[in-house]
Parts: C-alpha cells; sequence; structure tokens
C-alpha cells in the first residue's frame, strides 16, 4: 500500500525552484524581521567591521616606526562615541521640534562654510580650506551641510505636500539654496561634498514626487557641472585623465594603481586579518578613502562582496520604511538618507575598483571616523525613529 508521502512525487513539469524564486523567498522572510532590529543590526556590522579594519589598516608605516599605531585608532573610537550618541539623539528626538530648528540651522551652515573660507580660522591641508579645529579637533563644516541641507530640504518639500507634482513648487526655494552651498563648498574646494550634497537634493526632489522631466534636466546638468568642475582643476583633471587611461601611474594614478594590486592580491579569500601589505605606506589613506582596498586584501572577495551586500540591505531597509512612513518629512529623510548611504558606498568602492575617477567619498560607517561618521550615523537614527513609529 502506497504511503501519502510517496503519493506526492514531483511529475516531470514540477521543475525545482530557480534563483529568482529562492531570493523573492529570502526577502520574503527578512521582510517579517521588524524593521527597526534590521537598521540597529546592519548599522552596529558595519560599525564593527568599520572598527575593526581601521584599526588592521592603521597599524602599518609610518605609524609603526612613529610609535603612533593607535592614533588613527583612538581618534576614530573618540568619533564613533560621539556619533553613536548622534544616533540616539535621532533616533528619539520629535520629528516636529526637528522641524522646527531647520531653518536656523540652514543660517548658521551658511555662516559656517563661509567662516571656513576666513584664513585664521579655516585650516589648509593640502591645498583645501575645509576645516575648523575645535577643542583640539577638527571639523568639516561641508559633512554638517549635507545633513542640514537634507532634513531642511526634506522639510520644505513636506510643507508643499502634492504642490511638487508642479515644477516650480519642486524646484523653489531648495535648488536655489542647494546650488549656493554648493557654491561655497567649491570655494574651498570640495568636489566629493558638492556630488555628494547633489544627489540629497535629487534624491529629495525624486521622493517627493518632483515630475521626471525637470528632475533628468536637473539631473543632466549635475552631471555636466560636475564634468566642467572636474576638468577645471589641475589635480582633479589629472585623476581623470588617469581613470582614461592617459595618466601618471606613479602621480595622480598611483592610489588606484596601488589600490587594484591590493585587490589582487587578496583574491577570493584575502590574506588574512592584519595580513595585508598594502597598509606598509604602498597605499596613502589606507584607513580613509581606500579601505576597500584594505578589506578586499585582508578578507578577499567574499569579504568584500559581504560589505557591499550589508550596504545593499540598508538601502532595502531604508527604502521599505520611508513606504510605510506616515509623517512626510520623515519618509523624505529616510528614502534620501538610504539612497545617499548607498550612493556614496557605490561612488567609494566605484573609484576603488577603477570603475569611476577617484572623488574623496569615504565608505559611509567603515572608513577612520570624523564628522562625516557623526552626521550619517545622525541620520541613521532618523531612519530608525521612522522605524520605530511603524504599526
Amino acid at each position: 500500500m502506497t504511503s501519502p508521502r510517496s503519493s506526492t512525487r514531483s511529475g516531470p513539469g514540477d521543475r525545482p525552484a530557480g534563483p529568482a524564486a529562492s531570493l523573492r523567498a529570502r526577502l520574503a522572510r527578512l521582510g517579517r524581521v521588524p524593521p527597526l532590529h534590521l537598521v540597529l543590526g546592519v548599522t552596529g556590522v558595519l560599525l564593527l567591521v568599520g572598527v575593526v579594519m581601521v584599526l588592521s589598516a592603521s597599524a602599518g608605516g609610518r605609524t609603526v616606526a612613529d610609535g603612533m599605531v593607535l592614533t588613527v585608532f583612538v581618534r576614530h573610537i573618540i568619533f564613533l562615541v560621539v556619533a553613536i550618541a548622534a544616533f540616539g539623539l535621532g533616533m528619539v528626538v520629535r520629528p516636529s521640534w526637528l522641524r522646527a530648528w531647520t531653518p536656523i540651522l540652514l543660517i548658521a551652515c551658511v555662516a559656517a562654510l563661509i567662516a571656513v573660507l576666513v584664513p585664521g580660522i579655516g585650516e589648509v591641508r593640502g591645498g583645501a580650506r575645509r576645516w575648523i579645529s575645535v577643542g583640539g579637533f577638527t571639523v568639516q563644516p561641508g559633512e554638517a551641510a549635507k545633513v542640514i541641507v537634507l532634513l531642511w530640504g526634506a522639510h520644505v518639500l513636506a510643507l508643499r505636500g502634492r504642490t511638487v507634482r508642479l515644477a516650480r513648487y519642486a524646484v523653489l526655494p531648495l535648488v536655489p539654496v542647494g546650488l549656493l552651498i554648493a557654491a561655497l563648498l567649491m570655494m574651498q574646494p570640495a568636489l566629493s561634498t558638492t556630488v555628494a550634497l547633489g544627489v540629497i537634493v535629487l534624491a529629495l526632489l525624486y521622493f517627493a514626487g518632483t515630475p521626471l522631466g525637470p528632475l533628468a534636466a536637473m539631473c543632466g546638468g549635475a552631471v555636466a557641472g560636475a564634468a566642467v568642475l572636474g576638468l577645471t582643476s589641475g589635480y582633479r583633471r589629472d585623476r581623470i585623465t588617469t581613470f582614461l587611461g592617459a595618466g601618471d601611474e606613479l602621480g595622480a594614478g598611483y592610489q588606484s594603481r596601488q589600490a587594484l594590486l591590493s585587490l589582487a592580491d587578496g583574491g577570493v579569500f584575502g590574506t588574512g586579518l592584519g595580513q595585508g601589505r598594502a597598509k606598509w605606506d604602498y597605499l596613502p589613506n589606507a584607513a580613509n578613502d581606500f579601505i576597500f582596498a584594505v578589506i578586499g586584501e585582508e578578507l578577499g572577495l567574499l569579504g568584500g562582496l559581504l560589505v557591499l551586500s550589508l550596504y545593499a540591505l540598508l538601502g532595502w531597509v531604508g527604502l521599505r520604511i520611508a513606504a510605510r512612513t506616515k509623517d512626510p518629512f520623515l519618509r523624505l529623510t529616510t528614502a534620501a538618507t538610504a539612497t545617499w548611504v548607498v550612493v556614496q558606498a557605490a561612488m567609494n568602492v566605484g573609484y576603488v575598483v577603477g570603475l569611476l575617477p577617484v572623488t574623496g567619498q569615504q565608505l559611509p560607517l567603515v572608513s577612520a571616523g570624523g564628522t562625516a561618521l557623526v552626521s550619517t550615523l545622525f541620520l541613521l537614527g532618523l531612519m530608525a525613529n521612522a522605524a520605530r513609529r511603524l504599526r
């Protein structure tokens, strides 16, 4: 007698689930996890990766010779503590209170961007005047500017409501103010921060419902503007020509070449945590802009793909939270934050692996900390704030 189990056999037309069906099933299971837990979990893992890799990337080269192995790492930990406090603030702050302060913060932001250009106030490093020294630490007003424009822009567009479907109500006053901030940033100069600011403004306009025609025109103008700015400065022009294969590999192309060599050394499984050679003065800024090269060298292709999957997951969770959030301000803030973090990570990885010209974008939450780490975690705290309010 045939048992019930043996009577249900797969016929010739039945096929095993393919990769697409498997991926959908995994996303469905992941979708049942509370969004707040996902935000906290993914952010925490990326921060842990950053702590480990900053320690590894900074423990080599001149820091060893000068007896300052832990200098970069300790500075990162100090900023990380401040950033975690900023995350907690963003998680509990009332959106109405924050919205009320955005105009004042915007005025203070413009004042700080002007102040950093004044000799004696702004600190010059590598030919750029981007930093202000406060209590022995340096802060970048440009990093705070990205956060403030995002918050103020979300506030203004939330007030506009459905009228953003008319282009003039979407563009004014966000785009003129964004252009003013961009002009002040380029006077430092800070092209990478300007590009990030453009991504934030375009993301806000898109998620607010701006018509695609004007949005496409602004995207085209932003790309053209970035190209012109890139070709009008000597060092930026050298980076572009190097990317196109016509530059000096021992000059402007040195970092890119060393990054590719580091990734090649890592292979699939990596050389082992702490065993990389790039940080021994072969790769400049190993703990900052090019930390993904150290990840690829020491943790291999698998480690690099794991980090990329974490950013993809964070972006997916952020957009999912935004889609379910009823508060228009939090919805725009969350969607723009998710877009900004993912795009910045893609730009950083893109120039490390040679797919984009070097722009100086940090790897969010992983690169050695500073003002950028604090500002990013504050915005992710607002994302967690929106997740807490979901029903």
